[in-house]
């Protein structure tokens, strides 16, 4: 989340006007992430989240987001909703972004990630996976190989600037990636982005999943590689096993992975590391002066790509193959 668009008051008393929802209380700019404009908005009914559409967002995948939330919450995951307005739609336009109001979800994501955590955050991935594999609309990853091509090509020429041979490392990372890139490993509707500021707790329990804006048809199991990725290293930079082991078997529990996924996983981690890496990279190069957003770092993730080459098995992430298993 972030805020890249300031909206008025009086803009948003005619927008919110447009539902059942109440006068507006209060309306809060939230810092994190840095996808979209986000507000904290209070009316008289309740808390709820606005979000505007920035420019990496494609309008016509909303509708994709927007049912898929819809569709899952049928299915007993915990989500935000889109409030639908008067008219039934749920999104129109403010300050010339395309924009959504959708429920406010309780809870709290967890700043210091426990092992805990990281086993509700397996078993919750895998009910998301099952739950979305009806989903009737499509969408293709756009941060896949082809978008990482783009994403390297746009920000080769001043990677070095951040750290001296990042290019040449980021080129033959590429390269590499797209020689070996599995193209037969089950696929299906993932989230993409379940960092741990997307997934709420309460009282120890994981109460909800948030922020569906990169979801899409991908390999189910480049869904766990990036949560392999997010939740399972350490401020210090060291990888965690205990935490990637219990993630895994509570996915398993759910959703068994094939000997293929498991062999797999290496690879799939080192392409979410990239993936994390080049599109912080290119932020880090072009987040606009003034926008109320934090930067990340994508040199934490030029440390987990390192990790993850070197891994020779899944036996590095706390699991071993099945018996008989090639």
């Amino acid at each position: 989340m972030a805020v890249y668009t300031e909206v008025s008051d009086d803009d948003l008393r005619s927008f919110v006007a447009q539902y059942d929802l109440g006068a507006v209380v209060s309306c809060k700019g939230i810092a994190e992430g840095v996808e979209n404009s986000n507000y904290l908005l209070v009316t008289e009914t309740g808390p709820f989240i606005l979000t505007l559409y920035e420019k990496r967002v494609d309008p016509a995948d909303l509708p994709f987001f927007l049912g898929l939330m819809e569709h899952l919450s049928a299915r007993g995951v915990t989500c935000p909703l889109p409030v639908r307005g008067r008219d039934g739609e749920a999104l129109r336009s403010l300050c010339g972004r395309p924009a959504v109001i959708v429920t406010f979800l309780a809870g709290m994501w967890p700043r210091r990630i426990q092992p805990e955590h990281c086993a509700a955050l397996g078993e919750g991935l895998a009910r998301l996976h099952l739950a979305g594999a009806d989903f009737p609309l499509r969408r293709a990853n756009a941060l896949s190989l082809d978008g990482w091509r783009t994403l390297h090509d746009a920000t080769h020429g001043r990677a070095d600037a951040v750290k001296p041979g990042l290019a040449a490392a980021l080129t033959a990372e590429l390269a590499e990636l797209e020689r070996r890139w599995p193209a037969d490993l089950p696929c299906g509707v993932i989230h993409a982005d379940l960092f741990p500021d997307n997934v709420f707790f309460r009282d120890g329990a994981l109460s909800g999943l948030i922020d569906f804006y990169f979801a899409c048809n991908d390999i189910l199991a480049y869904d766990v590689a990036v949560c392999l990725n997010a939740w399972c290293f350490e401020a210090d930079g060291s990888f965690n096993v205990t935490k990637a082991r219990l993630m895994l078997a509570s996915y398993m529990k759910v959703r068994p992975l094939s000997a293929a996924e498991l062999e797999a996983l290496p690879l799939l981690a080192r392409g979410s590391a990239l993936r994390f890496l080049l599109t912080r990279l290119y932020d880090w190069l072009n987040t606009p002066a003034g926008a109320l957003v934090k930067r990340k770092d994508p040199l934490e993730y030029l440390h987990k790509l390192r990790f993850h080459q070197q891994v020779r098995g899944i036996g590095e992430y706390g699991l071993t193959l099945p018996a008989g298993a090639a």
